[in-house]
């Protein structure tokens, strides 16, 4: 008899990470017998451990921090995880392991979730210039947002990522963000500026036009300050959380072959386990 399918989450240190708790539930509301286990594999072990992953069971992985590079070298990619320059999602087909990265679409789909039309804006600006804001940028370009303005503390590392995207990317300096802001539609953080332990992430959202979006991909806490400023301002958000969920979306149907759905349920259920933690 052979073993129902499972995929796991690869990290070192795999932290603690709300993706079992995501796909378990997923699992068990489609009614698909699967499992999902997190696997601490130190970085010299880890192209051992994906060469040797069907062997291990596993139909496909997620994979975090440190190895998100290695993934990408070591399997075969699609254009988003090469413009990204990150895998985050493997997968067999045809016997060949290929890769993607789902945070772009975990951010675009929690946007147009959490509020439709925002890609009417002209303009975006967005902070930081990490691995995370490589797929929100590909994202936006992807859903033809004429500029982007990247914003960071080092204006060169900026530019470098801007030079990558082409002409409608904009880098800036951070100090010039005053100028940006009234006519930004859409202002995204992709830094670590507001979460949990970090410093406070400081631009006047009163600066924005009135039918911006203010998206945050930090998710804990729930509510940064930036989202928070946002909300009281009348402005529409998108939070952190959100793009967790709709970005483990993808996976789970190539792994299982059902397409899940973000529920309030599933947000709920995660949301309770960010407040007890």
């Amino acid at each position: 008899m052979s073993k129902p399918p499972a995929a796991c989450l690869i990290g070192w240190p795999a932290a603690h990470s709300r993706s079992p708790l995501i796909h378990h539930y997923w699992l068990r509301t489609l009614g698909i017998e699967g499992g999902y286990v997190i696997e601490a594999v130190p970085p010299d072990e880890f192209k051992d451990f994906i060469f040797r992953l069907s062997l291990r069971g596993f139909v496909g992985a997620n994979v975090t921090l440190p190895h998100k590079e290695r993934a990408l070298a070591l399997s075969k990619p699609d254009e988003r995880a090469r413009a990204v320059g990150a895998a985050n999602t493997l997968w067999f087909a045809d016997g060949e392991l290929c890769s993607t990265n789902t945070d772009v679409e975990g951010f675009i789909n929690n946007l147009d979730a959490s509020a439709p039309g925002w890609d009417n804006a002209e303009d975006a600006l967005v902070l930081g210039a990490g691995g995370s804001s490589r797929a929100v940028v590909f994202g936006l370009r992807e859903r033809g947002i004429k500029r982007i303005h990247l914003a960071n503390r080092t204006v060169a590392r900026a530019s470098a990522l801007a030079d990558q995207f082409g002409a409608s990317v904009l880098p800036m300096a951070w100090h010039a963000l005053g100028d940006i802001l009234p006519r930004a539609g859409l202002v995204v953080n992709t830094t670590s500026l507001g979460m949990k332990g970090q410093p406070p992430l400081e631009i006047d959202v009163g600066l924005l036009p009135p039918r911006a979006v203010v998206a945050d991909n930090v998710y804990v806490p729930l509510e940064t300050p930036l989202l928070a400023a946002a909300r009281a301002g009348g402005l529409k958000t998108a939070d952190g959380l959100g793009m967790l969920l709709h970005q483990a979306v993808r996976g789970f149907e190539l792994w299982f072959g059902q397409r899940p759905e973000v529920t309030a349920e599933l947000r709920a259920l995660v949301e309770a386990d960010l407040t007890n933690t």
